[in-house]
């Protein structure tokens, strides 16, 4: 039986899209986070356990020595992971200083947030397909990437798999909302260190609808360009696999076609 906690509870998606877009099981990834501690010289205890209770939303922060682990890991901040920042207060201590208390999770409390009903209906494995003109090489490319899609109610948070894009190095996150046959949301992309962009993190804002059959997304993609101009493109989304178990995975970690 689920309990009034549990339903409150708002489960950690990007975590999880992140942790299976590295093709790693929970398990797998607490020991990834054993490794990373110690190759940063801060051994911590990290369980299967601790990542259930990360993705269900049982937990919603990390400690300072987790966080470090998980950079360590991913490449990505905490909150940059689906955890809220505790926010701290600051109040005098009575002897003519201030002191910093932990205050409320910088987020909605999620005892007081209804969580929308479950739904998969387009989880899967999509691939992900935009297209943008470079004005500095007078050229339009067609950048494709295969990405692993967790929903949870009208949220979906997709993530790229690794090796999967034909932009090498360059991981795209997708934080969408569905209302009825119309997805709107954010997309962030983080170019190649050793790439034409040299590194640079692109985000912007993108609006599709949905085909009858739910599997094909297609619309427009806003963002900024090189010069901070605003552009604008095509982009689209093809379901290409339900599962988003292992076997999916691993066959979709490979440049897409």
């Amino acid at each position: 039986m689920t309990t009034t906690a549990e339903r409150g509870r708002i489960p950690n998606d990007v975590l999880t899209s992140v942790r299976k877009s590295m093709n790693l099981s929970q398990d797998e990834f607490a020991r990834g986070l054993r490794d990373a501690g110690e190759e940063l010289g801060e051994p911590n205890d990290a369980s299967k356990r601790l990542v259930q209770r990360w993705e269900s939303g049982e937990t919603r922060t990390c400690r300072p020595l987790y966080a470090r682990a998980l950079k360590q890991l991913t490449g990505r901040t905490p909150e940059s992971l689906g955890f809220a920042i505790p926010m701290t207060r600051v109040h005098s201590d009575g002897a003519g200083g201030h002191d910093m208390e932990a205050g409320e999770v910088g987020t909605t409390d999620a005892a007081t947030s209804p969580e929308p009903e479950p739904q998969s209906e387009y989880a899967g494995i999509w691939l992900s397909r935009y297209e943008f003109y470079s004005s500095s090489r007078d050229e339009t490319f067609d950048c494709k990437h295969h990405v692993v899609i967790v929903q949870h109610g009208n949220r979906l948070t997709a993530q790229s798999l690794l090796g999967a894009s034909t932009n090498p190095d360059s991981p795209l996150s997708l934080d969408l909302t569905v209302e009825r046959n119309v997805v709107t949301g954010t997309w962030t992309e983080q170019t190649a260190a050793d790439g034409y962009y040299q590194g640079a993190r692109y985000h912007g804002a993108i609006q599709l609808l949905i085909e009858p059959t739910g599997r094909r997304m297609a619309g427009k993609w806003v963002g900024f360009g090189k010069d901070f101009d605003v552009n604008t493109g095509p982009w689209e989304l093809r379901l290409l696999d339900r599962s988003t178990g292992r076997a999916s995975i691993e066959r979709y970690s490979t440049t897409p076609e």
